[in-house]
């Protein structure tokens, strides 16, 4: 398993920057005022899908209490969403099922009750990939929900999205991680494997990562499966050298 799957957050409390998203999330599943439609718009890595998973999990706990949004991660529920088999959580990658037969698939699928579940969610990544045509049929499934659908739409291009489909969502903008948070994921990630990484060659990772959080675990990945077996520090050179950086 490679380390961005491995350390994904799993509570909302884990989750590292965005935290203007995680509370107006949290809120609303305190206050129960979720919406039928959102829309997470920024870069790539920035934990969108990541923070939709969480929001989806908590929001079908069986066993969350009322004055609680954290999920118990024990439950059917929770265990069917966090291994992929829940029926009721649907994920869709736009960028590979754009067409509006995929839509009208979609549509078919949103008048079934869940089974068991509060909620049936669907996730669309890459939205933005979506047909004219496709983006048509979808805006009228978001006119006028089910009460028990909720749509979370990720995309890394806004600007390329309907207005009419803007307008029924309701929005929220991440944003890059800053140095010091993308710092925190990989020492918090290195901390759990037994990993020292030296100072200089954490700055360059951090560097090298442009506040991706999901490309800092990829690149810390990158270079500790290119060490030598059982080499537990990782320095500068090895890192210039694995990740084939120029020597300025």
């Amino acid at each position: 398993m490679n380390l961005y799957t491995k350390y994904r957050s799993k509570q909302f409390s884990e989750v590292i920057g965005q935290q203007h998203v995680v509370k107006v999330l949290t809120n609303a599943i305190l206050h129960d005022r979720v919406a039928h439609a959102y829309l997470f718009s920024g870069p790539r890595g920035t934990g969108k899908t990541t923070l939709a998973r969480l929001f989806v999990k908590s929001l079908n706990c069986e066993n969350r209490k009322a004055n609680e949004f954290e999920s118990c991660d024990k439950c059917n529920s929770c265990k069917e969403i966090v291994s992929g088999s829940s029926m009721d959580i649907i994920e869709i990658d736009a960028a590979s099922n754009r067409g509006i037969d995929e839509i009208r698939q979609l549509r078919e699928k949103v008048k079934f009750a869940p089974s068991g579940k509060k909620y049936k969610i669907f996730i669309i990544d890459e939205v933005h990939m979506l047909t004219t045509e496709a983006f048509n049929a979808l805006l009228k499934t978001l006119e006028e929900p089910p009460a028990h659908v909720i749509f979370i739409l990720a995309t890394t291009d806004v600007h390329k999205l309907p207005a009419t489909i803007l307008s029924r969502c309701q929005r929220y903008d991440f944003r890059l991680g800053t140095d010091d948070e993308i710092s925190q994921v990989i020492l918090n990630a290195a901390k759990n494997e037994d990993i020292e990484i030296e100072k200089e060659a954490l700055e360059l990772l951090v560097q090298n990562a442009k506040g991706s959080y999901r490309d800092a675990l990829s690149l810390l990945d990158v270079v500790f499966s290119g060490q030598e077996k059982d080499k537990k520090k990782i320095t500068k050179d090895e890192v210039s050298s694995i990740l084939g950086l120029p020597d300025f």
